[in-house]
């Protein structure tokens, strides 16, 4: 399938998990993707896997998305080597657990940087290029935690609500441009993070999927390039609950 053939997509925190597969996803579907992670060697290794399939499609570009200026800078050096952007996915996130009464002020800084401002980062620096694009598309990737919250975290909990309605937001703000906005909430997902959680605490998470099942990383990059494709010209403003119907 190439529905996204000729267009740029910027994918953060693409180095691995979600972001990875996503970056895939789109490179099959014929975009040219700039792979953006914190981490030079992730986002570098991602690209050689893309390249190893469809070769030529991607970049890696290292970058913090809680730093402001750097994001500005690496947005012009992205749009200077693949000449635009049409669709943006801000996947970057991070954890930083703990029970309130306990969590560090920093623990509650570092979570909000990254999985809130990090996407108002990355609006801000790729508005303009999205909104002379055709065929805008901005995907935030939340999480069921942002709708139903989750004891122990309500630093990633509040980041991701606030993601949730800054979704929301922007796609009002730019809808007279014909940008969609909108948002995927995954629900259990098997990543290296999830696999290392005890058996107990899995299963305690499965009794609550009515699928009975995990998701995996290639579920969330489906439900990412469908709001990237075509097919969702009409869609603006909604939030994709990726969950095995855990928050139905």
């Amino acid at each position: 399938m190439d529905d996204l053939k000729d267009h740029v997509a910027v994918v953060t925190g693409g180095g691995r998990g979600i972001g990875r597969e996503v970056a895939r996803e789109l490179a099959s579907r014929g975009a040219r993707v700039a792979v953006v992670s914190r981490n030079p060697e992730s986002c570098g290794s991602a690209v050689e896997a893309i390249h190893a399939e469809f070769p030529g499609q991607a970049a890696a570009y290292a970058v913090d998305v809680a730093d402001h200026t750097a994001v500005q800078e690496v947005a012009k050096r992205i749009l200077g080597d693949l000449g635009g952007t049409d669709i943006l996915v801000n996947n970057a996130g991070i954890t930083r657990d703990g029970l309130l009464m306990r969590m560090k002020e920093e623990d509650w800084d570092a979570v909000l940087d990254t999985n809130l401002k990090g996407a108002f980062n990355t609006v801000k620096a790729f508005m303009r290029p999205l909104m002379k694009s055709e065929h805008g598309r901005i995907i935030n990737i939340a999480s069921v935690i942002g709708l139903i919250g989750n004891a122990g975290q309500a630093n990633y909990s509040a980041s991701k609500a606030g993601l949730i309605g800054f979704t929301k937001a922007v796609a009002r703000e730019l809808a007279g441009r014909a940008v969609t906005c909108n948002a995927v909430a995954p629900g259990f997902i098997t990543t290296d993070m999830t696999s290392e959680l005890p058996e107990s605490v899995r299963e305690a998470v499965l009794a609550k999927i009515p699928l009975a099942t995990f998701g995996e990383p290639r579920d969330i990059a489906a439900a990412v390039a469908y709001l990237a494709g075509p097919s969702a010209r009409y869609i603006t403003g909604q939030v994709l609950a990726v969950d095995g119907g855990m928050t139905m």
